[in-house]
């Protein structure tokens, strides 16, 4: 990751705001910090400010980061979101995941992860625990209701989109299915045009909403 980071962390306790900062210090290149109490504090600094990454809570008093999320992917989706938080219910995970932001982990998660995460995230990836993950596979097994595909995708476009939504990169695809990276592009692009899907955050929700990951 090359880019100079301008954050906002939305957090209604002060002391975890604290701990994110004193680690992003050390670890990454970082240009400010805006810390936020609440979701409406923080989207009003975001719509003042030149921001790149927010980090949110999903629980705060007034707007939630559920709220805030969905209003800074509608009016600002240049910024990066990434939801750090313990709520790990299926639902709200759904809800961050049909918002396009870019990634979700739970508090639980060490610090390398979360390290990992914005790097993937600022080199213009998604991040989505394998935690997080499990919690939606699991809750898509038990829906009886099945959405039907816009276009119907060939089997080794499946394969190809199975992987995509495990966050491997094109060239890792490639040495995986043993077909050249030109092939996996091709692949990709024939997925994108089938979903009417255009980022890897909309893939993965595409993915999950149709029941295509197992």
């Amino acid at each position: 990751m090359d880019k100079e980071l301008k954050i906002v962390i939305a957090d209604d306790h002060q002391m975890f705001i604290d701990g994110i900062r004193s680690l992003l210090k050390k670890e990454v290149q970082l240009n400010f910090v805006h810390e936020a109490l609440n979701g409406e504090d923080a989207f009003s600094y975001l719509s003042k400010n030149e921001v790149n990454l927010l980090i949110t809570d999903i629980s705060m008093p007034g707007m939630s980061g559920t709220e805030l999320t969905k209003k800074v992917k509608a009016e600002f989706s240049d910024i990066k979101v990434l939801v750090l938080t313990m709520f790990n219910d299926p639902a709200i995970i759904n809800d961050i995941l049909q918002s396009e932001a870019e990634g979700y982990i739970l508090k639980n998660t060490g610090k390398q992860e979360l390290l990992s995460a914005i790097n993937k995230i600022m080199d213009d990836g998604t991040y989505y625990s394998n935690e997080v993950m499990n919690l939606m596979l699991k809750h898509n097994k038990k829906k009886s209701i099945l959405t039907e595909t816009k276009e119907e995708l060939t089997a080794r476009e499946l394969e190809i989109l199975k992987l995509v939504c495990e966050e491997l990169t094109t060239a890792a695809i490639a040495e995986k299915l043993f077909i050249s990276p030109r092939t996996v592009e091709t692949h990709r692009k024939n997925i994108i045009e089938k979903t009417k899907v255009k980022t890897i955050v909309g893939l993965i929700k595409y993915a999950f909403e149709n029941n295509l990951i197992a």
